[in-house]
């Protein structure tokens, strides 16, 4: 049910060949999670200071030049665009909220799926073969990605109910399994003011870390509290900015193998998906204890 899939590079001369590495790691989740996949990629290539938003238009011949010179004209602030077929990832110095605003304004049909200073999100309905190419991700390069193949249980089979979730700027987080106590926890954060754009389990668990990093838990504490309140059996992968870390549920049902070597720390919920890294023959490979975290920083 469902297959994660991450690295985190720790040598820079390994940065160019991200997407590469971690394509193979996807495509070989596919029995795990046939119906949408999605990836989000670190890297270092936004300016400075500003943040990058994925978004997506339903035409793959949508005018994103267009779009950003109007968002700019909404808020006041430089604003580019690098098209990708129906997404495009656009970059302003405005504010999140600002730019939310504009973007909303200038064509609503324009859907959100991620914000960050470091980091874009591709995501689709299909086998993560096709995505993966669709989206060029094997030419990508960046120094951390999260990937995900899915196998819906608890939603819809839609571009938005798939994963990676990104409840805060940088934030994501990958999950297999299911939290049974979704409901009540989204009740919760509902009542505290936080929105939600499906109904999906795991963005609860997303926007659940997300509310803890903003009242100053560091991701490794936050992840902590995740094993503490939800119930369910479950395998989550979570990455900021900075970091990259892991954990499984109490019982640690739900598979996941980790493989560190000096130049990666490479994440998958089947060891036959990281098979062909290379130096994988010397890594130290093991499988996360139940409600342990395991976390690696840049």
């Amino acid at each position: 049910m469902c297959g994660i899939a991450g690295l985190h590079l720790k040598n820079p001369a390994l940065y160019p060949e991200l997407g590469h590495l971690l394509t193979p790691i996807v495509e070989a989740l596919t029995s795990r999670g046939p119906d949408s996949a999605g990836v989000a990629l670190y890297d270092d290539s936004a300016p400075a200071g500003q943040l990058r938003f994925s978004l997506r238009a339903d035409s793959l011949s949508y005018d994103w030049s267009a779009f950003a010179a109007a968002v700019a004209t909404h808020t006041g602030s430089a604003t580019t665009a690098v098209a990708n077929g129906n997404v495009g990832l656009v970059s302003s110095a405005a504010s999140e909220t600002a730019m939310i605003d504009a973007i909303d304004a200038v064509d609503p049909a324009i859907v959100v799926v991620g914000v960050g200073e470091s980091m874009t999100i591709f995501k689709d309905v299909g086998f993560p073969k096709d995505i993966c190419d669709r989206y060029g991700i094997p030419h990508a390069g960046g120094y951390q990605a999260v990937g995900h193949t899915r196998m819906a249980t608890e939603s819809a089979v839609t571009m938005e109910h798939s994963h990676p979730f990104n409840p805060v700027p940088d934030l994501t987080l990958v999950h297999n399994g299911s939290f049974s106590n979704h409901a009540t926890i989204r009740r919760a954060l509902m009542d505290s003011g936080i929105k939600f754009d499906t109904d999906n389990d795991t963005e609860v668990g997303a926007r659940y870390i997300g509310q803890r990093l903003g009242k100053g838990d560091d991701l490794a504490e936050a992840m902590r509290r995740v094993v503490k309140d939800f119930d369910g059996f479950f395998t989550l992968l979570v990455a900021t900015k900075t970091e990259f870390a892991v954990v499984r549920d109490s019982f640690a049902c739900k598979p996941l193998v980790v493989a560190e070597t000096d130049d990666y720390v490479a994440v998958a919920s089947e060891y036959q998906a990281l098979a062909d890294l290379p130096g994988i023959n010397a890594a130290r490979v093991f499988e996360p204890m139940p409600e342990d975290v395991h976390s690696w920083t840049r």
